[in-house]
């Protein structure tokens, strides 16, 4: 990379990885494994009550659900908004889960900041770059999804957005990139994940949902992606994937995700690692988290 490529998220000699900290006690970075897990999007109280139920039952450490939603057609379903984000936060707290959800434009930052624990930036914001400057200026942890055709240096350049606004709590995640094949709704880059954590200092997740499009593939590149060294999964769950206004063919059942949880621990052992273990006894309210680097 020339003189202008990424700088604060290489990992040198000297330098110590980030490790983000969510308002559960988890570190994310760390040895331990971390699982966020929830619908792709909030729908109604009922049914993210019903997905934080489930996901806190099979060991989630965090929910995932989206209350803006980016559809590629302007006649699907879009998402509740704030009260969608109001639910979920009221839902996940009851369940002790820290809330990780998207944000679309900075106008939204200052209702979210209350009651969300982590920010998303979604694959087609990765370069919004007036947005990855918005959430560099505030004290939350920003998951930064790779776009749909980016580089690996094109992703890192927009970590470096956020890092220089003053943001160390970046998490990036790998949910597939577009490619030739047409079988699959993205191609997920394990390399990459690899390629990551081999040369970089930042965390990295996993998001086999978006990336396969298909909830028979999702369980076999989740444990792929563990093996692979990723520090973590997004999964989409649903409470009743057939009903679901988006992304229903990916989202796994709270059963299988129940599979997923066993079948990690399993395979962590096998690479020497094991599910991140929680801080506190309690989830807090959202606050400003600790990073450590």
């Amino acid at each position: 990379m020339g003189s202008d490529g990424p700088r604060r998220v290489w990992r040198t000699e000297t330098s110590v990885p980030v490790r983000v900290r969510l308002s559960s006690g988890v570190d994310i970075g760390d040895k331990g494994f971390v699982v966020i897990a929830g619908p792709c999007a909030v729908e109604s109280a009922t049914q993210i009550e019903a997905a934080a139920e489930a996901v806190a039952r099979h060991g989630a450490h965090g929910m995932r659900g989206g209350a803006y939603k980016p559809r590629s057609s302007p006649y699907s379903f879009q998402g509740l908004g704030q009260p969608g984000i109001e639910a979920m936060s009221t839902s996940a707290r009851r369940h002790h889960l820290p809330v990780v959800t998207e944000v679309m434009d900075a106008a939204q930052l200052p209702a979210m900041l209350d009651c969300v624990d982590m920010l998303q930036i979604g694959a087609r914001n990765m370069q919004n770059f007036s947005l990855l400057k918005a959430v560099g200026k505030v004290k939350k942890p920003v998951l930064l999804k790779r776009g749909l055709s980016a580089t690996l240096e094109e992703w890192l350049l927009a970590a470096e957005y956020i890092l220089d606004g003053g943001n160390e709590q970046v998490v990036l995640c790998e949910r597939g990139i577009r490619t030739f094949e047409p079988q699959l709704r993205n191609t997920l880059d394990l390399a990459g994940v690899a390629w990551i954590k081999d040369r970089t200092r930042l965390p990295i997740l996993v998001d086999p949902s978006h990336a396969t499009g298909d909830r028979a593939l999702v369980i076999p590149m989740a444990l792929a992606a563990a093996a692979a060294g990723a520090d973590g999964l997004l999964i989409e769950v649903h409470p009743e994937p057939a009903k679901a206004l988006c992304d229903g063919v990916q989202a796994l059942t709270p059963a299988m995700f129940g599979d997923l949880m066993v079948a990690l621990q399993k395979v962590l052992q096998a690479v020497g690692r094991s599910l991140a273990v929680p801080g506190l006894e309690h989830h807090r309210p959202a606050r400003p988290v600790e990073v450590r680097t």
